[in-house]
């Protein structure tokens, strides 16, 4: 395989600098050439003629039937002077495009990262590897159903999987249109498209029947989907650019999560390494170089704000920070762009769990105080719903439950591999939640470990980055297939210990305060523990 060696080191991605050393070697490539025309003296066939250049440098080349009608003109009209964009295809390359002259300082691909309730798509430079730029916006599946279970039902029993699918691709079109408005990129410039979705997304996003995945023994109808024609799903790009996934491991183990270690480092680290994605699911990863296991558990549902009463997704009026002053209950917060507040997001209600907590509001099984149903935040006239903003009794035990079950998971991955956190050297966090997630109230509720904040790292959409490095090279999209086959997954939904401590996991932080020292330490600080 030909590469490039131009080395990229590191990347600034939404504020974070994630180390990296490969050399670019993209999954599609470009190239400038001066063919010998055709004569008397030389009657090689047009298609050949251009085939036979392509081998001199890439060896075999498939050329499309649907290219072969166009080669002559463009040929000829460029006088021969042609450039040549080609793609792997998982076992060789086949040409992708043909544009007369020379365009090789305009090469493009895409890098998404879809979520169950966001996408993002970054617009990638492929000769430098820099994001261009990028855009979101809310998949739009979520008007059909806002949970995966909801759209693994209808696509299985509603005969709504064509609807799901079309929502997703129709999302994904309209911020390629805005981002190809923006660059000024034609989308028949992009040639590639690389993927990072959980398992159950990527499903709906190939018009694949989900149903299996949630139903035993979890079965999905593919892992590791290859290469496939963007324009098979109806993505708005070269319609024979190459679109790749990355593998799932299982049913809630997906290509996300692969995305997620490879940008980690974990992999290749003789230290144990804990991974953490907080999404939709609670994906959890413990391992090294040697050896990687993986479970997974529902958890984002409430931190989503779907099953809290005030609760929103992070947009603006959004409450996203907050604290409460011990001795009034005064509540101090911030909203998303300084507006009005109209809910409360995730983050904001990881805060005033844990502030809840550390005032005394409520106690260590999250019952309030006083017996009261609920605590008002923000009165009516502070808000831009001229409502009251407030937790009530029940939103505390839907929040109780999501945290239970990130933590019982951990403790039964760390049990089922025989280590204590005291063997953990590094603490990633990935996803959505786990970039805006604050780490101290996470760790004072006992949604995130007690272990010494220097081991926490924040990798932000490490989906996302991983789509990038995969796009860039091909040694990096081997090395996450390495990581995928490595891993060894169970099922929680089948692990009695996981039940036994998801039940005891419902006290803050934990039922064992010894497992969260610098909490405990807060609680007799404030005289609410002796």
């Amino acid at each position: 395989m030909t590469g490039s060696t131009n080395q990229k080191k590191a990347v600034i991605l939404e504020g974070r600098v994630i180390d990296q050393n490969f050399s670019l070697d993209p999954i599609t490539k470009k190239i400038f050439l001066n063919i010998l025309p055709p004569s008397m003296y030389n009657n090689q066939a047009d298609v050949d003629r251009l085939r036979e250049e392509l081998i001199k440098q890439f060896g075999p080349v498939r050329v499309p039937l649907e290219l072969m009608q166009a080669i002559p003109a463009i040929c000829r009209k460029a006088e021969w002077q042609v450039t040549a964009t080609i793609g792997y295809n998982g076992n060789d390359w086949e040409l992708i495009n043909l544009e007369p002259g020379n365009n090789t300082d305009r090469h493009y691909g895409l890098a998404i990262d879809i979520g169950t309730t966001t996408v993002v798509v970054y617009l990638v430079d492929m000769l430098t590897g820099d994001i261009i730029n990028s855009a979101s916006d809310y998949n739009g599946q979520v008007v059909l159903g806002d949970d995966i279970l909801t759209r693994i039902f209808l696509a299985t029993y509603e005969n709504k999987l064509p609807e799901l699918q079309k929502a997703v691709v129709n999302t994904i079109n309209h911020l390629i249109e805005e981002l190809s408005e923006r660059a000024h990129v034609n989308p028949t410039e992009i040639s590639a498209v690389t993927v990072g979705a959980n398992t159950t997304m990527l499903h709906l996003l190939l018009g694949l029947d989900p149903g299996r995945i949630c139903r035993e023994p979890y079965i999905p109808v593919v892992n590791n989907s290859g290469f496939i024609r963007a324009d098979k799903i109806g993505l708005n790009v070269n319609e024979l650019a190459m679109l790749y996934a990355f593998p799932s491991v299982g049913s809630y183990v997906g290509g996300d999560v692969i995305a997620g270690v490879l940008v980690s480092g974990m992999h290749l680290d003789s230290d144990v390494s804990l991974f953490v994605d907080i999404g939709t699911n609670g994906e959890i990863i413990i391992g090294n170089r040697d050896w990687l296991v993986a479970c997974a558990g529902a958890a984002g549902p409430a931190l989503e704000g779907g099953v809290v009463k005030c609760g929103m997704r992070a947009e603006p009026g959004a409450v996203e920070r907050l604290s409460i002053n011990p001795e009034t209950y005064e509540v101090s917060y911030k909203t998303i762009g300084n507006e009005k507040p109209v809910g409360i997001c995730g983050s904001g209600l990881i805060d005033c769990l844990a502030e809840f907590l550390l005032t005394g509001i409520i106690n260590r099984q999250g019952r309030f105080q006083d017996g009261r149903k609920e605590f008002v935040l923000i009165p009516a006239a502070e808000t831009g719903i001229n409502q009251d903003i407030v937790i009530t009794q029940v939103d505390i035990d839907n929040l109780m439950r999501t945290k239970g079950a990130v933590n019982a998971a951990v403790e039964t991955l760390l049990e089922g591999v025989g280590c204590g956190l005291d063997s953990v050297s590094k603490f990633f966090t990935a996803g959505a939640f786990g970039q805006y997630l604050p780490i101290e109230s996470s760790i004072t509720i006992g949604l995130y470990p007690d272990l010494p904040r220097e081991k926490i790292k924040l990798l932000g959409n490490s989906s996302g980055e991983g789509a990038r490095l995969a796009l860039l090279s091909n040694k990096k999209r081997l090395e996450a297939e390495e990581i995928a086959a490595r891993i060894t997954y169970f099922e929680l939904n089948a692990n009695d210990s996981f039940f036994s401590r998801f039940v005891g996991s419902r006290f803050l932080p934990h039922t064992n305060l010894d497992y969260y020292p610098t909490v405990k330490a807060k609680l007799i600080e404030r005289g609410l523990l002796s």
